[in-house]
């Protein structure tokens, strides 16, 4: 059963502005709490498109998301494919040949169902063969970038992704331990991981192969890749007071947004001793909040998942 506590979910959907008569994309369907939540707000004329990659997901969300109908046409494909895929639609309008939408949502957390599943190999908490692939049709899994990675390669994705400051201690116990045999379960990554950090590290903080985890996560899945691509594309794919909300769970994720809203926000190039502006510099969206939403202290309390969840939204402005 998929089950997924939605983060956000109110905030989210009111920073979309729904339109009954809108079309609105789900990047990220997940539990489909989100699209259901869309899709409730929508009149026949409204449309809702939601993408997912997992085959439990979806598989969820034809269920979850039944009683709307037509109004629902559900997608498996990465996000990053977001413009070629709304090209596709005979429902979308385009301008210059470019698709048009009145909102898209991404929600970057990765599922409960996914992290708690043993045989994903997503979670520290259970032993399971190292997998980590959300679409289990694509080929790189964390077992090849484990066992078949220079420990360059591995201390630099724990780094950047993971900010994991004994990124190279790692790597190094990986590539000493993976001369006697392939590192085959999520069990014995774990404990190459605990016997390369410190006790006294060990004895505070996260779970010691959290930030590990999350990086080879992120690295099978070029995550982070993946969302400034679609980032990209999301800015031009919205109509006229469109708008784009985007929750994130941790700081990378939340730096590229942040950087990419900020790109597409007006800003004069005039020298400051210039009375006024004449640069006629101008923008293509707005923020909607000048700082980023985040969870209720109620909502904190019903899932502590939501606890590094951040949420920005901008408006694509009419030019």
């Amino acid at each position: 059963m998929f089950e997924h506590v939605t983060v956000l979910k109110e905030e989210s959907v009111e920073a979309l502005a729904i339109r009954p008569d809108g079309i609105y994309v789900d990047c990220t369907m997940g539990g489909a709490g989100h699209s259901s939540l869309i899709a409730s707000r929508l009149g026949e004329q409204g449309r809702l498109i939601a993408f997912d990659q997992d085959d439990i997901a979806l598989e969820n969300g034809r269920i979850a998301l039944a009683p709307f109908g037509e109004r629902v046409h559900m997608v498996k494909s990465n996000f990053r494919y977001l413009r070629s895929v709304l090209g596709r639609l005979d429902f979308v309008p385009k301008k210059d040949g470019v698709p048009q939408v009145d909102g898209i949502l991404f929600d970057l957390g990765v599922s409960s169902p996914q992290l708690d599943e043993a045989d994903r190999g997503f979670s520290y908490n259970h032993d399971a063969e190292l997998d980590m692939r959300m679409d289990r049709d694509s080929d790189l899994t964390a077992r090849e970038i484990v066992n078949e990675w220079s420990a360059e390669d591995i201390a630099r994705i724990l780094f950047e992704y993971g900010e994991e400051k004994f990124s190279r201690k790692i790597a190094r116990t990986i590539e000493e331990a993976r001369k006697a045999g392939p590192i085959e379960t999520t069990g014995q990554l774990v404990e190459l991981i605990k016997e390369a950090i410190p006790a006294a590290a060990r004895r505070t903080g996260p779970h010691p192969a959290k930030r590990s985890f999350q990086a080879l996560r992120i690295a099978v899945n070029d995550e982070l890749g993946a969302f400034e691509d679609a980032l990209e594309q999301s800015i031009q794919c919205l109509a006229p007071h469109g708008r784009v909300a985007v929750i994130t769970f941790h700081s990378l994720e939340d730096r590229i947004c942040k950087h990419a809203f900020a790109k597409y926000v007006e800003k004069c190039t005039c020298p400051p001793d210039f009375p006024m502006c004449v640069c006629g510099t101008k923008g293509i969206v707005r923020l909607v909040h000048r700082k980023p939403l985040l969870p209720s202290d109620e909502e904190l309390q019903r899932n502590s998942r939501a606890r590094s969840a951040k949420l920005r939204v901008a408006e694509k402005l009419d030019v």
